[in-house]
C-alpha cells in the first residue's frame, strides 16, 4: 500500500496535511495506538529535519506499507554545503549514502562532496584565548543539536539517506507488530 504523496516545504506548509495523511493510513491497515504513536515521532522528527534548511525548500513525503512493515519517504532537491551533507549522512543508520552504492555512484558521491560549498562561521564574539584552546570543529552550530537525529536512530529499525545530482532520498523503516 502506498499513501497519496504530501507536498510540503520548510515553512511548514503541508505538515499538517501529513500527519492526516498518516492517520487514515494507520486507519487504513488497523494499526493500534501506540504504534501510531511511534509512526507520528518519527514522521515529526523527519519533519524537523525539513524545517531546519535554510531558504526555500519544498519535498514530497508519502508512506509505503507491506506485511507490517512502513517506510516513511521524503523527497528534494537541494543544494547541500559540506556541514548540512555531514548531518544529514550522520542521521542515516550506515552513516553513508545509500546512493554511492557502485562504483561510478561512490565516484560521483566524492565528486560532489568536494564541490560542495564550505560554511563561513562567525567566531568573532568568542575570545581569542577561548578559539585557541578549541580543537578543530569542535564550535557546533547550536540551532541544531541532532536530538532529530538521535530520536529517529533509537526509535526506527533503519534511516537511509541517499544523495545523488541535488535529490536528497531519506527513508525511515519500522516494522509495527
Amino acid at each position: 500500500m502506498r499513501s497519496n504523496t504530501i507536498r510540503i516545504d520548510n515553512h511548514g506548509n503541508g505538515f499538517r496535511d501529513v500527519i492526516a495523511e498518516a492517520t487514515k493510513v494507520s486507519v487504513y491497515v488497523g494499526m493500534d495506538q501506540e504504534s501510531f504513536r511511534h509512526m507520528q515521532l518519527l514522521i515529526e522528527e523527519m519533519l524537523s529535519l525539513v524545517q531546519m534548511a535554510e531558504g526555500d525548500l519544498e519535498a514530497s513525503f508519502w508512506i509505503e506499507s507491506v506485511d507490517g512493515s512502513y517506510d516513511l519517504h521524503l523527497n528534494t532537491k537541494t543544494d547541500l554545503n559540506k556541514e548540512q551533507r555531514y548531518h544529514l549522512l550522520a542521521t542515516a543508520t550506515s552513516g553513508k549514502n545509500e546512493a554511492a552504492n557502485t562504483f561510478r555512484g561512490r565516484l560521483r558521491d566524492r565528486f560532489e562532496q568536494a564541490m560542495a560549498s564550505e560554511v563561513d562561521h562567525d567566531y568573532e564574539d568568542l575570545p581569542r584565548e577561548l578559539l585557541a584552546d578549541l580543537p578543530l570543529g569542535a564550535v557546533e552550530d547550536p540551532e541544531w543539536d541532532g536530538c532529530e537525529r538521535k530520536i529517529l536512530k533509537n526509535v526506527a529499525d533503519s534511516v537511509k539517506i541517499g544523495i545523488l545530482r541535488g535529490v536528497v532520498d531519506v527513508v525511515v523503516s519500522k516494522k509495527f507488530m
